[in-house]
Parts: structure tokens; C-alpha cells; sequence
């Protein structure tokens, strides 16, 4: 079975760090873009950021720029999101989604094959 799985929750203090990793299964990410997504309660769900298939383009959404990088490691099949200078408005649960694509592409929309359960994310003090 194909699937994707999030994973590196958890609560941080404002001004933390954390990465929040997405882990494929069942098929390979190579030919894949990833994108990570969040949710916030009562909010919908808004794209974060992306990386192609390539790993060579990304994209950010403004709320986050300057403060979240993702990057691929195709070799071991994962995608990650590292986060720092977190604040509380970031607190949501986090979605990755996988969707084979050429590379150059990465969709910040909710266009993608292959969705995980979430990880949550917890800014607070």
C-alpha cells in the first residue's frame, strides 16, 4: 500500500525549532513533489511549502519565508520541513502530500495524490 507518513510533532516554546519529517512507503518519492500543508483549528487547511522532484525548486508560503526549509533525501525516501523562530500561530497539525510530477512543478495547492494522517505541531509556553 502507498502512503506517506508524517512524523516530529510536538510542543516547542516560541522561538523553538522543530523538523517535521514526511516518510514514503510502498513507492518512491524520486519522481514525486512534496508538499507540506497545515490545518489550525477552525482554519483550512493552507499550503506551506513545496520542493519538486528534483529538490532544485521550492516554494514558501509568506507567513513562513526566512523561517522554513524544506529539503528531500531521496536516498533514504523522506521529505523535511525544518522550522525555526516558531511562533504560536503556527500551532496546527501538518500534512504532507506526495504527487508525481516533472520536475521544475510544486503545486501549493491541495492537488496532490497521496496524503498522510498529520503530525501535530504546538507553539505555546
Amino acid at each position: 500500500q502507498s502512503q506517506v507518513v508524517e512524523s516530529g510533532g510536538g510542543l516547542v516554546q516560541p522561538g523553538g525549532s522543530l523538523r517535521v519529517s514526511c516518510a514514503a512507503s510502498g513507492f518512491t518519492l524520486d519522481y514525486h513533489a512534496i508538499g507540506w500543508f497545515r490545518q489550525a483549528p477552525g482554519k483550512e487547511r493552507e499550503g506551506v511549502s513545496c520542493v519538486d522532484s528534483s529538490g532544485t525548486v521550492t516554494n514558501y508560503a509568506d507567513s513562513v519565508k526566512g523561517r522554513f526549509t524544506i529539503s528531500r533525501d531521496n536516498s533514504k525516501n523522506t521529505v523535511y520541513l525544518e522550522m525555526t523562530s516558531l511562533k504560536p500561530e503556527d500551532t496546527a497539525v501538518y500534512y504532507c502530500g506526495a504527487k508525481m510530477m516533472f520536475p521544475g512543478m510544486c503545486p501549493m495547492t491541495s492537488d496532490y495524490d497521496y496524503w498522510g494522517q498529520g503530525t501535530q505541531v504546538t507553539v505555546s509556553s
